[in-house]
């Protein structure tokens, strides 16, 4: 290498034919010496160019096939290494989505072969057939292969061919057949997986959820606490390092899940809830799960606690937000499970239960001012839920506090509609008619609901009375209130209004054991110890004096409008919430609860407008009960 003092070549400068033209400096000598170091030089520069490629006029022919011949190898060989199993485990042997880059390289050495063979004369038309076989056996297989991908089950069975010592394949096959609801098949394939793998926690798991699908619930505990013992275990005092995937501290989740059903092992499953989270601290669906279970053992305060905690882990979660409502719910503060709920409505305003809900509390606060958002939220969840029939029903209730009849019966007949045996919308519906003077139009919606619940107590007290005051059927009435006094004699209504129709059929010493038989059921009723009172002054009267029992006022449904109803969807335990999972793992019940009693019951509660409607009734009565006595007393 030829060193070059700097100064010095700042005495020469190339002229454009190459010629060196010196400046301040004429001695031949030092030109010749110039020259020599340019020819040196150009030399230099020339074997740089050949040796990184640049010039293109001087490649070496040979050189270039060795190149293209490195590029194919590597193409074939490095990205396959990684999937190869031969530095660590992966999982899996061959898989198309690995072979794709390694196919190009594989493409050029067919290519480049080729190419070689069909320049020599001898071998071209022997270099056609290699190729046209190479293309015809490819592509054969190529079609071949798409039938393997036709579907899952497919695809993974064309594997299971190939490996049959791989515990994923059988789980996959397993998972596929799931998918289609044959759980029979899919849990041979889950047992082989476990065969073949005996320490593989998921296939352990795989074959428990199997087991609850076909509601075999002895054989599924025992497979998860198969996995759960193939867990590392906690020592007690030591702090837990390792760090589990969620997917295997879902056995926990499953486990407590399937346990729980016993209601003599609630303490158990909490304890495996608990386990998991000193597992992992931050593994929220744990806190979801056992809040719900802390609801169902009567224990709001810890309930809170937990989903408190889970939101400390996620407070973006609208489900979350509703759960805690349906706590505050529990621990009666509405005002606060409302805060939840709106809360919930803020991230997700299309959350059809946080709708629901929110607007039943709304209905149930009696409060005036709330019953058009709550109406607004109820017409929300119907276009979300338009096959729901509670959500009309729950809108004809509040046209019903409204005092809007001809709405509240469109509503109700929606909601009957969509569900012919819809109790609660039944019962009310003939009610709104009992209300509005349309007595006869309720008698076959009466009908409707009593064969559908032949012992809805209230049902039978309305039927009789509109049977006995619009219908005159003293028999048909009767029929009713003997039938309510066999399923509850202590029942003080019908009791009653028995005793009316006795007076009606004028057996007046049968309708005094009567009334003296209710008022031992209610003494504190002063319009029962009147009647007596009526009935005992027309025994010892000489003649029986028109009109009778007012039966109108007296037999008619104490409560009238029943207080809203709503249903509890579930796939688990009783009146909570619905714990909406918010975990990805398959142990998650998306289990539907909802807020309010089941619509199969009439609520027992009663708002303030109803305890004031029942007074106004019952004052009523008692001043039709003066006039009856002023008749029996000849002033």
């Amino acid at each position: 290498m030829v060193a070059v003092n700097i100064l010095d070549a700042q005495k020469f400068t190339h002229t454009h034919n190459g010629s060196l033209r010196v400046f301040g400096v004429n001695s031949p000598q030092e030109t010749v010496e110039w020259a020599k170091y340019s020819e040196k030089r150009r030399r230099l520069q020339l074997d740089l160019e050949k040796l990184l490629y640049l010039d293109v006029e001087e490649k070496d022919p040979k050189w270039e096939i060795y190149q293209m011949k490195r590029k194919a190898l590597c193409l074939m060989t490095l990205p396959f290494i990684p999937a190869s199993n031969l530095f660590f485990p992966v999982g899996f042997v061959v898989a198309e989505r690995v072979l794709y880059v390694p196919s190009m390289g594989f493409c050029i050495l067919v290519a480049h072969g080729w190419q070689k063979i069909s320049t020599k004369s001898v071998f071209k038309k022997l270099s056609w057939i290699c190729l046209s076989m190479v293309i015809l056996t490819h592509s054969l297989k190529t079609f071949h292969r798409n039938w393997d991908w036709e579907s899952e089950y497919t695809l993974f069975m064309s594997a299971l061919k190939v490996n049959k010592n791989n515990a994923k394949l059988w789980n996959n096959v397993g998972h596929a057949l799931e998918n289609e609801k044959n759980f029979e098949r899919a849990l041979k394939y889950f047992l082989q997986a476990t065969h073949v793998q005996p320490d593989d926690i998921g296939a352990h798991m795989n074959v428990g959820r199997t087991y609850k699908n076909l509601n075999r619930t002895k054989e599924a505990e025992e497979s998860y606490m198969m996995a759960k013992s193939l867990m590392p275990q906690i020592i007690p005092g030591k702090k837990y390092a390792a760090r589990i995937a969620p997917n295997h501290l879902n056995v926990y989740i499953n486990l407590a899940n399937l346990i729980r059903a016993n209601e003599s092992r609630l303490e158990e499953a909490d304890q495996l809830y608990r386990q998991a989270i000193s597992m992992r601290p931050d593994f929220k669906q744990a806190y979801i799960s056992r809040g719900e279970l802390l609801l169902k053992m009567n224990k709001p305060l810890k309930a809170k606690e937990a989903y408190l905690k889970a939101l400390e882990l996620d407070r973006n979660n609208a489900d979350l937000w509703y759960n805690l409502a349906i706590v505050y719910i529990e621990l009666k503060e509405p005002n606060e499970a409302l805060k939840n709920f709106n809360r919930a409505l803020e991230l997700n305003p299309k959350h059809k239960l946080a709708l629901f809900n929110s607007a039943i509390l709304m209905q149930e606060s009696g409060e005036v001012k709330l019953r058009p958002e709550a109406r607004k939220r109820l017409l929300s969840y119907i276009n979300e839920e338009p096959l729901d029939a509670n959500g009309y029903f729950n809108l004809g209730m509040l046209a019903m506090d409204d005092k809007k009849d001809n709405e509240a019966e469109i509503w109700m007949k929606k909601a009957i509609k969509l569900q012919a045996d819809f109790r609660s919308a039944l019962f009310n519906l003939a009610l709104l008619y009992s209300q509005t003077s349309k007595e006869l139009k309720a008698l076959p919606i009466l009908e409707e609901l009593l064969r559908y619940y032949p012992d809805h107590i209230k049902g039978l007290i309305l039927k009789g009375d509109i049977l006995m005051n619009q219908k005159k059927d003293i028999l048909g009435a009767k029929k009713c209130f003997e039938r309510i006094l066999e399923m509850d004699p202590s029942n003080v209504q019908g009791k009653h209004n028995l005793c009316v129709v006795y007076f009606e059929e004028k057996d007046l010493l049968k309708a005094e054991r009567c009334l003296l038989e209710t008022l031992a059921l209610a003494p504190h009723e002063e319009y029962i110890q009147r009647h007596l009172n009526i009935v005992r002054d027309k025994i010892s009267s000489s003649s029986f004096i028109e009109p009778i029992f007012p039966t109108s006022k007296i037999s008619s449904v104490e409560g009238e409008k029943i207080p809203t109803e709503s249903i509890k969807e579930s796939r688990g335990e009783s009146r909570q919430t619905q714990i909406v999972k918010t975990s990805d793992n398959k142990s998650q019940s998306k289990s539907n609860k909802q807020l309010g009693k089941d619509r199969d019951e009439e609520t027992p509660h009663k708002t303030t407008k109803d305890i004031k409607e029942i007074e106004k009734k019952r004052v009523a009565a008692l001043k039709r009960l003066e006039e009856i006595e002023r008749i029996l007393n000849g002033e």
